[in-house]
């Protein structure tokens, strides 16, 4: 039987003066797509060079991971920005990180969103065109990542880019395929095992469940690991475990 692929994704990047706060240094060897900050909503030049430089030596696929320019919010507060002004700043941010990367010898992947900016552009298409446009400006095999069937991947899709189809481990889902508010107390999936759960079923059966208990639609190409979480992890070690079991491998896109 021939074996299901699956691409890991963590934010990466998102401290500042050290990339040894957190859990970046451990996931690096546990994933192998890594989303690293630009500056607006965390990081740093030195951040996103430390971080790339990680990466690259674990063998682990680079992305921009462009923001709001919102440090104390942390990129997670809506911004209402012009089409024109997220392109500009996402121009900026994937064009900075695209020169760290090539500085040390290796190639920038993939971008995704971060945050605010991400689920806004699911939900808007004038956003998430600019954001299309800004990654094929910079490079036009740039893959981008964006929430599964979101306009994200559809205006992505329209003017020619690759893209990627994202779940999330341990958010949970409305009605629509749209990830549960933060500023709900549902939002966020504790328990190790129910993440893992969730995650294979979305590999698998190409579904979630949702907070209503719709089951809901969906591609999975890559799976969103968040590393600020205190079990994080624990809770990746369980899944690659899972992963294995079922023989479904963990590869870049």
């Amino acid at each position: 039987m021939k074996s299901k692929v699956i691409d890991l994704n963590c934010d990466m990047g998102e401290s500042f003066g050290s990339w040894t706060l957190g859990n970046d240094e451990t996931l690096m060897t546990m994933i192998s797509s890594a989303n690293i900050a630009c500056g607006f909503h965390a990081g740093d030049a030195t951040i996103m060079r430390e971080t790339a430089a990680l990466a690259l030596k674990n063998g682990v696929a680079i992305g921009a991971h462009p923001a709001f320019p919102d440090l104390q919010g942390f990129g997670r507060r809506n911004m209402q920005l012009s089409s024109q002004e997220v392109y500009d700043i996402c121009v900026f941010q994937i064009g900075a990180m695209l020169g760290t990367v090539r500085a040390l010898g290796g190639k920038l992947h993939h971008v995704k969103p971060h945050g605010a900016l991400y689920n806004m552009a699911a939900k808007d298409p004038n956003l998430a065109n600019a954001i299309a446009l800004a990654t094929k400006a910079i490079h036009p095999e740039l893959i981008l990542y964006g929430l599964s069937g979101s306009h994200l991947i559809s205006e992505a899709e329209k003017i020619g880019l690759k893209t990627a189809s994202e779940v999330f481990a341990d958010r949970t889902y409305q009605n629509d395929g749209s990830l549960t508010p933060r500023t709900q107390p549902n939002a966020m999936i504790e328990n190790i095992q129910e993440a893992v759960n969730q995650v294979i079923m979305m590999i698998e059966k190409q579904c979630v469940i949702s907070t209503d208990g719709k089951e809901v639609s969906l591609k999975a190409n890559t799976v969103c690991i968040h590393g600020d979480g205190i079990h994080a992890v624990s809770f990746v070690n369980e899944l690659r475990k899972e992963l294995l079991l079922r023989n479904i491998l963990i590869e870049t896109i």
